[in-house]
């Protein structure tokens, strides 16, 4: 068990720095072989070693100060757990704190699943009449927050609170990005980009989520038998929906690399005959009009005769000298045929040397790998939401979720006044309590897709409201919680 969670931390070290999986397991490999498997063992490793190992000066640079880093926070962690427990011997002189913990204080390895898990508790008031009579400041980040973790609840049951909230998290930070983007105010870099096409995902409010399966994960809590309470047809709607989305995903595409100003991605496809190279390629370039402006888009393709072992084998290099003999020989050590690679290449201005070379590998393999990768189906297996924008660890983590709901949500009854930490929390339960109520309602009657779509249009509906344009971006605003009880279904004499 140890064992396997080392090698699921070691290879998200490296695919969390933008490493391909497959040039990712044969790093772990060569590390295995010096004796290093695990983190702890990385961070007191000589820096030669790991050098030697991967054969990437920078990369076990970057790796070996990540995994000391790791460690620092894993003691820090104790550290302050020794403390705790120091405190908790001694009578209390006043009433505890809720929990609030800093991402640097959780360290994942050394808790327990429960442990992970009590202390991501969110407040819940279920009194509907409390409810009603409640009206609470936020703005729409937080609000989408709450709608997304309570959704989840109902949608993705086998999924333990962290995963809702790092999945709630995810949903919020793409919706923030895109809006930030139709404003003018946020980067224009195409973040979409930064995971594969091939990456697993789940669907939340309408958005696709990458996300990493969390291994041999598990979690007991009497909330796992309260919360099944969506109808059977939803489960098949749920599978058969994934079906439809992995049957109509042609082709797969690598992360987009760049370096001095020059741009390269893959793409790869199967194939069943040499014949189809064209129309694949013309679906490519139709679906993605934006790989029409790229200054090379060179090809290779290997495909099989039947049964035959003979293998017919074609490339163009479009321009990039050496690019398609280059793209058949790494398919021929991968072993790979019946695929249609297209490497497509914006030209920076700086020639690159023999980078390109290794830029065009990576781009390639990640491509190859993407193939084997499908739209997750899950049947019990906890996931974390990837987070593409994070170096450290590609994850959304669950307690900057968990701490940006407890402090983003006030009694809007005051006239102004300030209110304090426990009122606060209490306007969090009570917006959760609402939230509850609304898709309890309807979990009986809608199955998880329906529940999810329609979900979207509640959040549209109750959101508070702000002046329109870049003036409104993070303004706070009203919302009257009676809104979300009354959309509440009531029942055949309600």
């Amino acid at each position: 068990m140890a064992g396997q969670e080392d090698l699921q931390e070691l290879l998200r070290m490296f695919t969390s720095r933008k490493v391909p999986m497959m040039a990712a397991m044969g790093h772990v490999k060569a590390l295995q072989k010096e004796g290093l498997r695990s983190i702890e063992q990385l961070s007191k490793a000589a820096l030669k070693t790991i050098e030697a190992a991967v054969g990437d000066a920078k990369l076990a640079k970057n790796l070996h100060t990540a995994c000391k880093k790791h460690e620092t926070t894993k003691k820090r962690a104790l550290d302050d757990d020794d403390d705790a427990s120091a405190l908790a011997s001694s009578p209390p002189a006043k009433k505890a704190k809720l929990l609030q913990p800093h991402k640097r204080d959780l360290d994942y390895v050394s808790m327990t699943a429960d442990e992970l898990e009590t202390s991501l508790t969110l407040p819940l008031v279920e009194d509907e009449a409390t409810i009603r009579e409640t009206t609470v400041v936020t703005n729409r980040a937080p609000l989408l927050l709450a709608f997304a973790v309570e959704l989840l609840r109902f949608t993705m049951p086998e999924q333990p609170p962290s995963s809702r909230l790092s999945l709630a998290q995810a949903v919020v930070s793409a919706n923030s990005k895109a809006k930030a983007r139709n404003l003018g105010i946020g980067q224009a870099a195409d973040d979409d980009n930064q995971i594969p096409e091939g990456q697993p995902t789940v669907r939340v409010l309408g958005r696709d989520v990458p996300v990493l399966k969390r291994g041999d994960y598990t979690w007991t809590s009497d909330e796992k038998t309260e919360v099944v309470k969506v109808t059977t047809p939803a489960a098949e709607t749920t599978t058969t929906s994934t079906g439809a989305s992995e049957t109509t995903r042609t082709w797969s595409a690598g992360q987009r690399l760049t370096s001095k100003s020059s741009t390269f991605v893959a793409h790869a496809a199967t194939l069943t005959s040499p014949a189809q190279r064209p129309a694949l390629m013309r679906q490519l370039m139709t679906s993605k009009p934006s790989l029409e402006t790229a200054t090379h888009n060179a090809w290779a393709m290997r495909a099989r005769y039947g049964t035959s072992p003979l293998v017919q084998e074609a490339s163009f290099d479009d321009g990039e000298t050496g690019c398609g003999e280059f793209m058949l020989r790494a398919m021929r050590e991968a072993d790979v045929s019946d695929t249609v690679v297209v490497l497509s290449r914006w030209f920076g201005g700086v020639m690159l040397g023999p980078d390109r070379w290794r830029l065009m590998r990576e781009c390639v393999d990640d491509a190859l790998s993407c193939r084997n990768k499908t739209t997750v189906k899950l049947a019990g297996e906890a996931v974390w939401a990837l987070d593409p924008s994070s170096k450290e660890m590609a994850i959304h983590r669950p307690e900057g979720a968990r701490n940006y709901l407890l402090r983003s949500f006030v009694s809007g009854a005051e006239g102004g006044k300030k209110t304090s930490k426990s009122d606060d929390v209490d306007c969090l339960g009570r917006l959760l309590g609402a939230l509850r109520l609304l898709f309890a309602s309807w979990a009986g009657v809608l199955n998880r897709t329906q529940l999810d779509s329609r979900a979207w249009s509640w959040y549209m509906a109750i959101r508070p409201e702000v002046e329109a344009g870049p003036a409104g971006w993070g303004a706070k605003g009203p919302v009257r919680l009676a809104r979300i009880c009354d959309l509440a279904r009531r029942g055949e004499g309600g």
